[in-house]
């Protein structure tokens, strides 16, 4: 299980470890987008210290229209564990972002009067 945090504006923030092609491990915050619904959507700039295998193209609908992506072969660690995920790369991409893919295999617990923030 991994804490997250809270931004400003209520958005659920996670750390995770990207993982280059060459087995470096870089920690982000990505935040939670449940309008995203792959796993993880990267900007094309953020990529090149990656080194992933590209896999291919799909079009998908995004909050400015529809939105051609690139996808690369990713991996990252998040829960303490290493995953293999088809990852977006795009133009307009400003944050990390963690698609609701993940809720299918992860729970989330969210109490914001609390203070908790759960992955995992």
């Amino acid at each position: 299980m991994i804490q997250g945090k809270f931004g400003e504006k209520g958005q659920l923030f996670f750390e995770i470890d990207l993982i280059t092609d060459d087995g470096l491990s870089l920690p982000v915050d990505a935040m939670l987008d449940t309008s995203f619904t792959g796993f993880l959507a990267i900007n094309k700039q953020d990529l090149d210290s990656l080194d992933w295998f590209y896999i291919g193209k799909e079009t998908l609908r995004t909050a400015q229209g529809e939105t051609l992506f690139k996808i690369y072969l990713g991996k990252l660690i998040l829960n303490e564990q290493e995953f293999e995920i088809p990852v977006y790369v795009g133009d307009e991409i400003t944050e990390f972002l963690l698609g609701s893919e993940w809720l299918k295999i992860l729970p989330l617990v969210v109490n914001y009067q609390a203070g908790i923030l759960t992955l995992g």
